[in-house]
């Protein structure tokens, strides 16, 4: 037993090294690629030279200065940071709702946030301003869905789904008003490059400002992991083994939502990366969230990284990113369906073991005990091996 639990860890260890190795190589390539090309040797001479281990080349020095720390060092680290956070809130709201196909919009916070930047860009708002307002719309928008969701009594993981659905197609429709007032020459076409998502804006003070609260929360949801674990086997089941469920749920719900409003306040809509990453990194670490959010925060950030680069390298105007996670996303996540599956089994596993229940041309499920119902067309026997409440029926 020792020995498969340390082959186990080995493992995954393994695993975990060859994302931190593929999350560096991404941020290398990212940083060489580009309209203007820059090698590997450049790049690694130019780092070094900031850390005082080599000698700055005074022709370049200042030109690859503002290549690589104005231009494309914010944009790495913004694309890296948002991609882990809205992959890890993509893995925690599956856990959460037992659902393999939540994500950060289950519950109405990109719908809040969509219609907080429309908002602040109809009223002419600075640039921070509107990062606030789109903050406060996710936010808002999930407390609105909690608060439905509470109505009439306990909320449960249906009713907060229910209850984000309502509140994000509010939002949404509140958005397509304000789209509809905006001017088309000035204010609608602001509005929908900005919902179609872009790194392009992002300074690294932004990044130093925000990147505490993000880390933070994806750090809080990481600490979460094995709570999660146990509201994974049913409600009765995480109860049983002293998981307060309500809180727990309300807290990562909390966390989430927290850190999917700043990614998008910085960024506007970044879609499919909260669902596909999750489900991808399952396939590499297995369904255990202790493994499964730290994993889905490098496979998040890989992703992001690369679709950046391709965004502002494809073509001679720079791409809005959503198009590109979207367009890579869903293949991507058509590619690892089949197998991902596999990984749902815990989520979707109920609380207790069914009853194998068989209807087949012969077969019918008596509703009473201990007796059958019999139809003119045929009649049943019943036997209740396993569950006397339910028994079994065949014809």
């Amino acid at each position: 037993m020792s020995q498969a639990y340390s082959s186990d860890r080995a493992r995954a260890l393994i695993l975990f090294l060859s994302l931190g190795a593929a999350l560096a190589a991404a941020a290398l390539a990212a940083l060489s690629l580009g309209r203007y090309g820059l090698t590997v040797t450049e790049i690694l001479h130019f780092l070094a030279s900031r850390a005082n281990l080599a000698a700055p080349d005074p022709a370049r020095d200042d030109l690859l200065g503002n290549i690589i720390v104005e231009i494309r060092l914010p944009r790495i680290l913004a694309a890296g940071l948002i991609g882990a956070a809205l992959s890890v809130a993509g893995a925690a709201y599956q856990s959460a709702f037992r659902n393999p196909l939540a994500s950060p919009g289950l519950l109405g916070a990109l719908g809040g946030a969509s219609f907080g930047a429309a908002l602040a860009l109809m009223l002419g708002l600075s640039w921070v301003t509107l990062q606030g307002f789109a903050f406060a719309g996710g936010v808002g928008a999930v407390a609105l869905g909690v608060v439905i969701a509470n109505l009439f009594g306990e909320a449960s993981a249906i009713t907060l789904i229910l209850g984000g659905m309502i509140s994000g197609a509010f939002f949404t429709a509140a958005l397509s008003i304000l789209k509809y007032a905006a001017d088309p020459y000035d204010q609608l076409p602001a509005i929908v490059y900005w919902l179609m998502g872009s790194l392009a804006g992002i300074s690294l003070d932004q990044i130093l400002w925000t990147a505490p609260f993000m880390l933070a929360g994806m750090a809080g949801l990481a600490l979460l992991g094995r709570p999660l674990d146990a509201l994974a086997m049913g409600e009765d089941e995480a109860r049983g083994l002293g998981v307060p469920v309500a809180a727990l749920r309300y807290g990562a719900i909390a966390l989430a939502t927290f850190i999917s409003a700043l990614s998008v306040s910085l960024s506007g809509m970044i879609g499919w990366i909260g669902l596909f990453a999750p489900h991808f990194a399952r396939l590499l670490v297995g369904p255990g969230n202790a493994r499964l959010l730290p994993a889905s925060a490098l496979v998040g950030a890989i992703f992001l990284i690369g679709a950046d680069t391709l965004a502002r390298s494809v073509a001679r105007a720079e791409i809005p990113i959503g198009i590109i996670t979207e367009l890579l996303g869903i293949p991507a996540f058509i590619l690892v369906l089949r197998r991902a599956r596999k990984g749902w089994t815990l989520l979707l596993a109920p609380a207790s073991k069914p009853t194998r229940w068989s209807l087949r041309a012969k077969t019918a499920v008596c509703s009473t005990a201990p007796h059958c119902h019999s139809t003119p067309a045929k009649s049943c026997r019943c036997s209740a091996p396993t569950a006397p409440a339910r028994p079994r029926c065949s014809g």
